[in-house]
C-alpha cells in the first residue's frame, strides 16, 4: 500500500499534491513525451490516467511512454472496467457514492475484480463524488447519475462521511471534465472538516488562482486535465502556486 500510505501521510502533514489527468483518447506519443518532460521538471506528484470513453486501445503503450520519460507514478482513474492497464503503478477503485447507479457502486467492480486481484496494481478504494458544475459533463452522462447540487454542501458532507464509514480510503470530489465551474470552495472546506481520509478535488480548475483556492479551502490534492491539454504551460504555474501556498503556511 505504498501509494496510499504516502497519500495519507502527506495529507496528515498538510503537504499539498498536484496530479495531472491524462485522457488516453486526447493524447499522442509526441504530446505524452512533452507532458512527461514538463511535469517532471515542474514537480508534478502524480499522473492520473483515464477518461469517460475509450476510443482506441493504446492505453498500455501510452502509460509506458509516461513511465519511460518521467519518474512520476501513474495511477489509473478508470472511466470503465475496460480501463485496467497492468503497467501503471496503481488504480483508484472508484465507487460513485454521489449517484444511485448500482453498476457504479459495485457492478463494475465485480466485473473487474478477478483481473485486478491478479494484477500487480496497488488498489486504492476511492469514494467518487460528482459535483454539479453549471452544465452536463461526460461523467454524468456516461454514469447515468445526477451530481450533488453545488449549493447543497450538507449533502456532500454526509455523502463523504458515509464513504469514509464504509471503509473507502480517499474521497474524490469532481466537477467533471470540461466543468463550467469548479467544486465550490465552501463545500471543500465543509467536507475536509468532517472526514479524516485524504481529499482530492478536480474539475474546473483552469488557472493557478483556482488551484490555490481549492488547496486553501482544504483539498489535499488537486487534479487538472482539460486546462493543461489546452495549455501545458499551466503545469509549472500551478506547481509554483502550490509551492507558494506551502511557503505561506510554513511562515
Amino acid at each position: 500500500m505504498e501509494l496510499l500510505n504516502k497519500l495519507t501521510k502527506d495529507s496528515s502533514r498538510g503537504r499539498k499534491k498536484f496530479a495531472v489527468l491524462v485522457d488516453p483518447d486526447k493524447s499522442t506519443t509526441a504530446s505524452l513525451k512533452k507532458l512527461a518532460g514538463i511535469a517532471g521538471k515542474s514537480g508534478v506528484d502524480y499522473f492520473f490516467f483515464g477518461g469517460s470513453l475509450l476510443i482506441h486501445g493504446k492505453g498500455e503503450a501510452q502509460i509506458r511512454i509516461l513511465r519511460d520519460y518521467s519518474d512520476i507514478p501513474v495511477i489509473l482513474f478508470p472511466g470503465s472496467s475496460l480501463q485496467v492497464y497492468p503497467n501503471a503503478h496503481g488504480i483508484l477503485l472508484l465507487s460513485l457514492i454521489s449517484g444511485r447507479n448500482a453498476d457504479m457502486l459495485i457492478g463494475k467492480h465485480v466485473e473487474s475484480a478477478a483481473l485486478l486481484r491478479s494484477s500487480k496494481l496497488e488498489i486504492i478504494p476511492t469514494g467518487y463524488m460528482l459535483i454539479e458544475s453549471g452544465r452536463p459533463t461526460s461523467v454524468s452522462y456516461i454514469s447515468n447519475t445526477r451530481p450533488v447540487p453545488s449549493d447543497k454542501p450538507d449533502i456532500a458532507v454526509c455523502t463523504a462521511i458515509a464513504g469514509e464509514m464504509l471503509g473507502l480510503k480517499l474521497i474524490f470530489m469532481d466537477a467533471g471534465s470540461g466543468a463550467q465551474n469548479p467544486v465550490p470552495y465552501e463545500m471543500i472546506t465543509r467536507v475536509r472538516q468532517e472526514i479524516s481520509v485524504p481529499l482530492i478535488v478536480g474539475g474546473g480548475i483552469s488557472d493557478p488562482g483556482k488551484a490555490g483556492k481549492a488547496l486553501k479551502a482544504g483539498a489535499d490534492m488537486i487534479v487538472v486535465g482539460n486546462a493543461i491539454e489546452k495549455n501545458p504551460k499551466l503545469i509549472p504555474e500551478i506547481s509554483e502556486e502550490i509551492a507558494k501556498s506551502e511557503k505561506r503556511k510554513a511562515q
